[in-house]
């Protein structure tokens, strides 16, 4: 009989070997899109190309897989520790996909994908979609092909969707985004034809950067976020990144001309960095130190931003410490603050949509994707199919590609699959914020004494320190008794805008 105790000691060995160079790529990916010199991409490219085919060939070499087996055996179930067991469950998942992936093909892709995000920002900087047209036709070939590689039983775009939300199909996510998308439309008009609108003038006053840093800050701390275990630093398209549970950095953009650009996206940011800080430290060094799914993951920074930071509640405390940080909005009162920064209007950015919109701008992009991967779609007449489905769902169209189809980062990466994510993780968060209320019925009061750590504390004990141990699936059924439901959500925006706009 094979000794298990010997193989998971291995097994966990190599965990680590491997969760090193998995930290050293996201320090990488950290330095690149926080002011890296620009001369160095090629060569940093080539690094990151190296690192992960180095990176593919230890996972894909077989004895990885090898142990994996040993150890789901059902001999050493009562041998071996749980954790062991839940890590080659995940393990020989990652290999097997990646086995089915040629390893040029997978070297030369990363490369790319290294490169063309900086290639990505200039050319949403001068809004030059042909100039950047080759890579995406370049990436989304290799998209299709990995599709191939990896197979499917329905729909191509469901072999890519396992990578971020395992499970999930396009079948089910078709049938959920068409119920939120028929839910959303009506009260989007709704509030087109409401009696009130809020003055949302005063949100452009100028406030120089170092004050909303000194706000964002503060906020982050009222939320728990430990700055001895992580930092905040400036970049084009926020993003947190957890190297481990005791380095989580958040990024953030500055507006001078709109602090909620910083603020929100700063409190975004932070609920996923909650996350990476308070996973349980028996999954360090696994690959289960990780969030359970990237819907899941959206969940935690949407409910901080929506459910937390957009409440009236969450300003009766923070109001008067934005005043007295940014020196601006002393002469506006806090109920019409609270309205103007919960002000619906369909807009062009999807990181600066309001809460009614923002799903629609997910639904847009996932119809958009799918339609690439399955060819009925080609990268040439993405401006023009992204124009109109803006103008059909929002009723606006760009009068550029940067404020476009250039907008995102997540394709110049490759990650095509990620976007039904976020309208997901927005479900997810309402239901979480369901169940929180009957746990803590007193939700609202300490969120207006700025007493965050119980929401904290209960969102970890439900979803943070379980990491990937438990399934997206089963972490929403243990904390909400239920599963993929966007009726809470529709509840939630209905009752609150009604209650904004007034309509009858």
């Amino acid at each position: 009989m094979p000794d298990y105790a010997q193989i998971e000691q291995d097994f966990l060995t190599e965990q680590r070997s491997l969760n090193a160079y998995d930290q050293a790529l996201s320090l990488l990916g950290w330095d690149a899109r926080t002011g890296a010199p620009k001369k160095g991409v090629e060569e940093r490219s080539e690094v990151v190309g190296a690192l992960a085919t180095e990176l593919f060939a230890r996972k894909t070499s077989g004895r990885l897989k090898e142990m994996s087996q040993y150890l789901l055996e059902p001999e050493a179930a009562s041998q071996i520790s749980a954790v062991a067991r839940r890590a080659a469950e995940e393990t020989l998942t990652e290999v097997e996909r990646m086995e089915r992936l040629p390893q040029d093909e997978y070297q030369a892709f990363t490369t790319l994908t290294s490169k063309t995000e900086s290639y990505w920002e200039e050319a949403k900087a001068s809004g030059d979609f042909e100039g950047f047209r080759p890579y995406l036709e370049e990436i989304v070939a290799y998209q299709r092909r990995f599709t191939e590689y990896l197979g499917y039983n329905g729909h191509p775009y469901d072999a890519l969707l396992h990578d971020f939300e395992p499970g999930m199909t396009v079948s089910t996510l078709d049938a959920t985004f068409s119920r939120l998308r028929d839910g959303l439309l009506p009260l989007v008009e709704q509030v087109k034809g409401a009696p009130v609108r809020p003055d949302t003038s005063f949100l452009h006053a100028h406030v120089p950067k170092d004050r909303q840093r000194a706000f964002s800050e503060h906020v982050l701390r009222q939320m728990t976020y430990d700055f001895e275990a992580g930092r905040l630093d400036e970049t084009v398209h926020p993003f947190a990144v957890g190297l481990n549970r005791n380095d989580v950095r958040v990024t953030t953009k500055y507006d001078e001309s709109d602090f909620r650009t910083a603020v929100f996206g700063t409190i975004h940011e932070g609920g996923h960095a909650l996350y990476e800080q308070n996973l349980g430290a028996h999954l360090a060094g696994t690959i289960l130190a990780d969030g359970a799914s990237m819907g899941i993951h959206e969940s935690q920074s949407l409910f901080w931003e929506n459910f937390v930071a957009r409440t009236r509640s969450f300003w009766e405390n923070n109001f008067g410490r934005l005043q007295e940080l940014s020196g601006r909005f002393q002469h506006v009162a806090l109920d019409d603050f609270y309205f103007a920064v919960n002000s619906v209007e369909p807009s062009l950015i999807r990181i600066e949509a309001d809460e009614m919109t923002y799903s629609l701008h997910i639904i847009l992009r996932y119809e958009l994707e799918k339609a690439l991967i399955e060819g009925s779609l080609q990268v040439k007449d993405l401006p023009e199919a992204w124009n109109e489905k803006m103008k059909q769902y929002l009723g606006v169209v760009p009068s550029n590609h940067a404020e476009g189809v250039l907008q995102d980062v997540h394709w110049a990466g490759g990650a095509f699959g990620y976007f039904p994510s976020y309208a997901l993780g927005y479900i997810y968060a309402a239901q979480l914020q369901q169940a929180m209320m009957r746990d803590l019925p007193a939700f609202d009061d300490l969120i207006a004494s700025g007493d965050l750590a119980p929401v904290r504390h209960w969102l970890t004990n439900h979803v943070h320190q379980h990491g990937r141990m438990k399934r997206p699936a089963d972490i929403m059924a243990d904390a909400t008794g239920e599963g993929t439901n966007p009726e809470p959500l529709l509840a939630h925006l209905s009752h609150k805008y009604q209650s904004l706009y007034r309509w009858s």
